[in-house]
Order: C-alpha cells, then sequence, then structure tokens
C-alpha cells in the first residue's frame, strides 16, 4: 500500500545539503584550478581558504537538523580536504632551541607610537629585526630606539634591517614597484625613498646568512576590479629572481608579502623557501589585522636552514603583529 504524505527516508532529504557539501570539497581540493582570469578569484579563493572550513560546521548542523545521513556522508569530502591542507597546522611543530632568533614587523606608516614600537621589539630579544613601512619622519625614532639592542642596522628606503651581527654587502632589490610609462621619469631621490626591498649577509658564527627584506606591492579587493594583485604579482616575480640568483646556500626573507603561501602569486618564491611558521608554528600565525588577525600576509621564509619554531609577538601601535622564528643550522 502506498502511504501518501509519508516523510522521504534519511538517504534521501537534505539533498540539497550533500550537493553543496560536495561542492565546497570540490572548491578546497581543486583551488589551483580556478582559474585568474577573472578579478584573480584563484588568487583570492587561495588566501581565504582555511576560513573555508567554516562552513563545514554550518553544513553540519543543517544535516543534523534535516536528519539527512547523504548530507553528513556527503561531509566527509570537505572534512578530509582540509584537514589534509590544514591539518597539519593545528598542533604545536615547535621545538625548543635554535641557534638564531629573526623577527619581522610591518610598523605601519601610521603608527602612532614608534618609540613605544622600538622598545617592544628591542625587548623581543631576535638577533636579526626586519622592519617594513619605517617612514623618514620615523627612522631616526627607530634608529634611537633599536641602537642600544643593535649595534648594526642597515635602512634601504622604507625597509630595514637591525642586528646584533655584523652586515655587509649591503644593496637594494630592485622589485619592480616602479613601473610603466612614468617609471623612467622619477629622479632618482625618488626611487632611491620608494625602495621597498634589500638584500645583505649577516655575519654568524656558522658562516655567512643572506637576509632579504622585502615589503611586496600592495593587494586590494574591489567590487569592480575583484581582488587587485598586479603590483603585488609583480613584485612576487621580480624577488623571486633575485633569491634564484642568490649564490648563498643559507637564505633568509623576511617581510610583509600581502599575502599567504598558499597563493599562486608566490610559486617562485616558495618552490625555493620554506615557510618557517608551516615548519615549526603552532596554529595559523594569523598576522593582520593586528586587532582580529584572519591571514598570515607577515613571513619568515628560509633556505639552508631549519626552523625550530614560529609565533607572533604582541601587537604594537601597527595594523600588523610582529612575526618571529628560530632557527638552527
Amino acid at each position: 500500500m502506498i502511504r501518501v504524505g509519508s516523510r522521504p527516508g534519511p538517504w534521501k532529504r537534505g539533498l540539497v545539503l550533500a550537493a553543496l557539501a560536495l561542492l565546497l570539497g570540490l572548491f578546497m581540493l581543486l583551488h589551483a584550478k580556478i582559474p585568474n582570469r577573472i578579478g584573480n578569484l584563484g588568487s583570492l579563493a587561495e588566501t581565504l581558504l582555511p576560513w573555508l572550513g567554516l562552513f563545514i560546521p554550518v553544513l553540519l548542523a543543517g544535516a543534523l537538523w534535516r536528519r539527512s545521513a547523504s548530507a553528513v556522508v556527503a561531509l566527509l569530502l570537505p572534512v578530509m580536504v582540509w584537514l589534509n591542507l590544514f591539518g597539519g597546522l593545528l598542533g604545536d611543530k615547535s621545538h625548543p632551541g635554535g641557534d638564531l632568533t629573526v623577527a619581522s614587523h610591518n610598523v605601519g606608516a601610521g603608527n602612532p607610537d614608534p618609540v613605544g614600537t622600538a622598545r617592544d621589539l628591542a625587548a623581543s630579544g631576535a638577533d636579526l629585526l626586519a622592519l617594513e613601512e619605517v617612514t623618514p619622519q620615523a627612522k631616526p625614532l627607530y634608529e634611537e630606539g633599536l641602537a642600544k639592542a643593535y649595534p648594526y642596522h642597515t635602512v634601504r628606503g622604507t625597509v630595514g634591517l637591525w642586528s646584533k651581527l655584523p652586515l655587509s654587502d649591503t644593496r637594494p632589490v630592485d622589485i619592480k614597484l616602479n613601473f610603466g610609462q612614468l617609471a623612467g621619469t622619477k629622479s632618482a631621490d625618488f626611487k632611491t625613498d620608494s625602495t621597498r626591498a634589500l638584500r645583505t649577509t649577516a655575519a654568524t658564527d656558522q658562516g655567512p646568512l643572506a637576509v632579504y627584506v622585502a615589503h611586496l606591492g600592495s593587494a586590494r579587493v574591489n567590487p569592480r576590479a575583484g581582488f587587485w594583485t598586479d603590483s603585488r604579482d609583480r613584485s612576487a616575480q621580480a624577488l623571486g629572481k633575485a633569491i634564484a640568483a642568490e649564490q648563498n646556500e643559507r637564505v633568509v626573507l623576511l617581510g610583509d608579502l600581502n599575502g599567504t603561501t598558499d597563493d599562486r602569486a608566490f610559486a617562485d618564491i616558495t618552490s625555493q623557501l620554506r615557510s618557517a611558521h608551516d615548519a615549526a608554528g603552532d596554529g595559523f600565525g594569523f598576522s593582520w589585522p593586528a586587532k582580529f588577525p584572519v591571514v598570515r600576509i607577515d613571513q619568515i621564509l628560509v633556505r639552508g636552514v631549519e626552523p625550530e619554531s614560529s609565533w607572533s609577538l604582541p601587537a604594537t601601535g601597527s595594523d600588523h603583529l610582529p612575526v618571529a622564528a628560530g632557527i638552527s643550522w
């Protein structure tokens, strides 16, 4: 006998939820296949990739409410994909010790308290301290505030490195931010002031260490243009070429890359260097914005040395959190 009006079974309920779960899993699984032709959608998806996991408990709640066995089973796909991508970041991979502590901080051009920021950073104990967005007005304040802890320092344009170790062979790195038809008309003083990357050599007990400090071009989310990353992507490619030409086997890159290492735009860099936080961090290590961090765009990447630990330092007057790492030989 046919029972009119009977409820569908648990495998037939919540089919829309099951479809959404499968789409979510496939979106994360195939993120590298998402094209960048329209508004850099692929790069935007990769930047926000960890946060897609928030849809999983929402869909699970819907599946339980609908008592849908099909939706629950379908959720296994996004769960497994997310864990494969980011499960390794859930635990603490740090180890005690380390031969050298390095740190990086975008101090913020609008930082209202550069003196306090310098004081906090000096207390961090880092052997190498990279700063980005050092304005001409704030530069003498950082130099004075860090002089006692760091006898050596170098500044090129808006980026600098303060060091407890002697520095040599310092030079700016052209990351192609002076680009376009007007680039050739800009004065030498302007180009010097707008330098946003440098390379230097730190003399360690274990030998020379090549240190790069970089602040890549900006990235913006625009309702019309989508995820605008032209200057950032161009500077990432230029920096990747500079690192590829580096003769020193031991390299540390410190800086604000204005993007996450999951973003395909950094393939030229991440194919040569590895993230200290991915290797030896605790959690996701989000660094921006400082009040409620949602992405890690401040990076410490290395080659030829072993990351032992990686962490974020307390907030300063900047809209970025400082990041630090311990490395060994």
